[in-house]
């Protein structure tokens, strides 16, 4: 300590000199004070300056006072206190305080900058002078000045690095002996900067604590302010992706097959997509719904990560956390944050917020899924009360009336309407509130008019308008609805077709001032409620159509006549009519099906050259019948055959020379030749095969049918030119166009009979081989074709006859044969009327 304080009182004796203008030499250092008469001025000095640090608490201000004394002690010098920091990959400087003629643009150093580099690898201090110095030594300094030395003294507490101070000398060069006269002080300030260092991370965390329970009570506050779940869901997603720093949150809900569905996405994520469901165990959320156990992927290469990204392979998922959103011990669902926003990867005491996270936000899903789960009750009842009412009755006035107000108490329309089809026109036949309805009122008339456009849709319709712009596909439509919205004052216009199989009922309409009244719950109870009000309409519809009174009557007075027969002659009709009944309920006859019959084109192929030639002779006629593979002509084919007779000629005489160089042991030779008789042999094969390719030869069996084909001798002919066409004629196919009603009853090898218009007395018979998978229009009407292979033996029958083909599809009781046609017609009615 004494030897310290004497060093400390030469640097300020340095400093007072060189202020007043004196030369420094070192015969002024022994004219100094005595060390005993020093000793107690020099203590007071650093004892000073430790009373100095402990006045503040934070690293800056610590800092700023370290380089201020030491500035104090050294003329004219800029001084700089670093501390040492990391995020986590890579070290740096920062710098804290700065003093004197010295300005950093750049707050943190690289820890490699400068004598900051050496000092940092061997925690020592570094001098150097002026002819030592080099820009690279304090490139991260700006500064105008000629440095006299540069000096660099290590901030350790303990044993540890913790900062730096840089002391850059400008009028007089410092020694090594002031060096080490700052190593003292600089202990002193890593004590400070350490202490500080550690208060400011306790203060930080502290403060970080605090936030994250502000920010949780804001959260609870924030979830708690509503219970719709279409708003709680955006505003889950908005919180979590501002409190996490991530570029998006997903929320998954369990589905009551035990998957889950993306309901909500906050941020851009593109490998996955609103309303996409994954199945227990698929995927990185299906396999956390299954196990309940918390993800958090930090590596890019990880192979969870590399599946999902296959998605969307441009903008990948880089890291991933997903928690269970648990309510109680039940899983509620997933919720899933992606990307930090720095580039980092999440850790655990990320996985841990996100956990915590979410226990807050499983209380406000379940709130709203109690609620929505009440709303369903609630919609399930009006909709049973409904569905009553509509189908307890067939009085038409009353079920419209019911349609189009009943609703009104889950739906928040303002007005419904209803209009019917009748003869091809449609009737504008209930509006909401109204008894009696006038299409033609000022106040109808426009909705009467909107209506009768929609009806020509086949459609759902559904127009929106905010503001001026007006959400609809089309410019026609966008154009009559905003004449209409301004007309009636409307801004949300819904209308769905009521159609069933026989075709158009009406169509249901909703209308409503805000232009969002409907959601997808909306919708969806739109839509049960049109396929009840269909129904119900057209069983209204047919029960006032149907003349009940008109068809009873005949029947009741047909009852009186035979009741008033006398009784042998009602005991024969009703033995007669027993017998009748045995019969066509006991005894089974064939049943036949029936329809036009046409002769399918026969089976044809055409006979082409493959090489270009000259006909030379043709050995067939017109009808004459020939088997696959027979020879129909010739080509004159000169060139091919000399090639035969060249290729074999020279196979042959290399034949020879090869056995005349085996016979005199000239292996060489005999080697070449053999060479030479196989290139000759493969050439004599080829030529062979081109002059085979110049016979025109028959594909299948059957008969020519070109006319005066013997004319083609002598003609020149093309590769790709027709020489002769050759038909099958041993086999008919023959269609018969069946109903559709009797569609259902062919099968393959069902036996038939075709009966052709060209042969009046002649019979013939053959298997169905194939029913046409796909109904035909014929003759205006929708059939099946069962397609018949008859035997033609005798070419008799030819394509484009016509005539009337039965097939018999099996034995049925007589009366199912006899009555099948209006047995069928009065169950298609009855299903019709009763729809069971």
């Amino acid at each position: 300590m004494l030897e310290c304080a004497l060093k400390l009182d030469k640097l300020r004796s340095k400093s007072k000199k060189s202020v007043a203008g004196e030369p420094r030499s070192r015969s002024r250092w022994q004219e100094s004070p005595s060390l005993t008469e020093q000793q107690p001025e020099s203590v007071l000095d650093v004892t000073t300056l430790a009373s100095d640090l402990l006045g503040e608490q934070e690293v800056i201000p610590r800092a700023r006072l370290f380089a201020k004394f030491v500035a104090s002690l050294l003329p004219d010098a800029a001084v700089s206190v670093y501390t040492l920091a990391s995020d986590g990959d890579n070290n740096f400087w920062i710098s804290r305080a700065v003093v004197g003629d010295a300005i950093l643009p750049d707050r943190e150093v690289p820890v490699e900058s400068g004598l900051l580099g050496r000092v940092f690898a061997e925690s020592e201090p570094v001098l150097l002078q002026a002819s030592e110095l080099k820009r690279e030594d304090y490139a991260h300094i700006d500064t105008r000045k000629t440095l006299q030395s540069l000096a660099c003294l290590p901030i350790i507490h303990g044993d540890e690095l913790i900062g730096a101070v840089e002391i850059l000398a400008f009028e007089e060069a410092n020694t090594q002996e002031d060096v080490a006269t700052l190593v003292p002080a600089t202990d002193v300030a890593g004590v400070a900067l350490a202490s500080a260092q550690a208060y400011e991370e306790e203060r930080h965390g502290t403060l970080t604590s605090i936030t994250r329970l502000t920010q949780l009570y804001d959260l609870e506050k924030v979830f708690s302010s509503t219970l719709e779940m279409e708003e709680l869901l955006p505003l889950i997603g908005a919180k979590f992706t501002e409190l996490l720093g991530c570029g998006a949150v997903n929320i998954w809900l369990l589905l009551p097959d035990e998957s889950v569905e993306l309901m909500h996405q906050s941020g851009e994520d593109a490998t996955v997509f609103h309303g996409q469901k994954l199945k227990a165990g698929e995927g990185i959320v299906g396999v956390l719904s299954d196990n309940g156990e918390p993800v958090c992927i930090t590596e890019r290469n990880d192979s969870r990560l590399a599946e999902r990204n296959q998605a969307s392979p441009e903008t990948p998922v880089r890291t991933l956390m997903a928690v269970p959103i648990m309510d109680k011990t039940a899983l509620v669902g997933v919720m899933e944050a992606v990307n930090k926003l720095d580039g980092t990867a999440f850790d655990e005491d990320d996985l841990f917020t996100l956990n915590n996270l979410a226990s807050t936000a499983s209380t406000a899903l379940h709130n709203a899924s109690l609620l929505l789960a009440e709303r369903k009750v609630e919609v399930l009842e009006t909709l049973n009360t409904v569905s009553h009412e509509i189908t307890s009755t067939l009085n038409l006035e009353r079920m419209l009336q019911t349609i189009v107000n009943a609703p009104q108490a889950v739906i928040p329309y303002e007005r419904a309407a209803i209009v019917l089809e009748q003869s091809g026109r449609f009737k504008l036949s209930a509006v909401t509130g109204m008894t009696q309805v006038n299409a033609d009122a000022p106040e109808i008339a426009p909705l009467n008019e909107i209506l009768q456009w929609a009806s020509l849709s086949e459609s759902t319709i559904h127009v929106k308008q905010h503001g001026e712009e007006i959400d609809a596909d089309r410019e026609e439509t966008r154009a009559k609805f905003r004449k209409y919205f301004g007309e009636s004052g409307m801004r949300g216009f819904y209308a769905r077709p009521l159609n069933d199989d026989t075709g158009r009922v009406g169509m249901l309409a909703m209308e409503s001032s805000d232009p969002d009244f409907l959601g997808p719950a909306h919708i969806e109870i739109l839509e049960v409620l049109a396929g009840q009000a269909t129904v119900a309409l057209r069983n209204a519809q047919m029960y006032k159509e149907v003349p009940f009174i008109s068809v009873l009557e005949p029947v009741l007075v047909r009852k009186r006549k035979f009741m008033a027969m006398e009784k042998r002659r009602r005991t024969l009709i009703y033995a007669a009519s027993a017998v009748g009944l045995f019969f066509l309920v006991a005894c089974p006859l064939p049943l036949r099906v029936d329809g036009d019959a046409t002769v399918a084109p026969v089976r044809r192929a055409l006979v082409q050259p493959e090489v270009e030639g000259v006909v030379g002779k043709v050995f067939v006629h017109e009808g004459e019948a020939i088997k696959r593979g027979e020879v129909l002509a010739e080509m004159e084919a000169w060139n091919f055959r000399s090639a035969v007779a060249e290729a074999k000629a020279k196979y042959e005489t290399a034949l020879l020379k090869m056995n005349h160089a085996l016979a005199s042991n000239d292996g060489t030779e005999a080697g070449v030749e053999r060479v030479q008789a196989d290139y000759w042999s493969a050439e004599l094969g080829r030529a062979q095969q081109l002059l085979d390719r110049a016979k025109l030869r028959s594909p299948i069996d059957g008969v020519v049918a070109t006319p005066h084909v013997e004319t083609f001798a002598g003609r020149k002919l093309q590769p790709g030119d027709s020489f002769a066409e050759v038909v099958d004629t041993s086999q008919a196919v023959v269609d018969v166009a069946i109903e559709d009603v009797d569609a259902g009853l062919l099968k393959d090898g069902q036996k038939a009979v075709v009966k052709l218009n060209s042969y009046p007395t002649r019979t013939f018979h053959g298997d169905v081989e194939i029913v046409s998978p796909k109904a035909s229009l014929f003759k205006d009407e929708t059939v099946f074709f069962a397609r018949v292979g008859v035997p033609n033996a005798d070419a008799a029958i030819r394509a484009g006859m016509e005539g009337r083909g039965k097939v018999r599809v099996g034995w049925y009781p007589a009366g199912y044969v006899f009555f099948r046609r209006p047995f069928l017609w009065l169950y298609a009615k009855a299903w019709y009327w009763l729809g069971w």
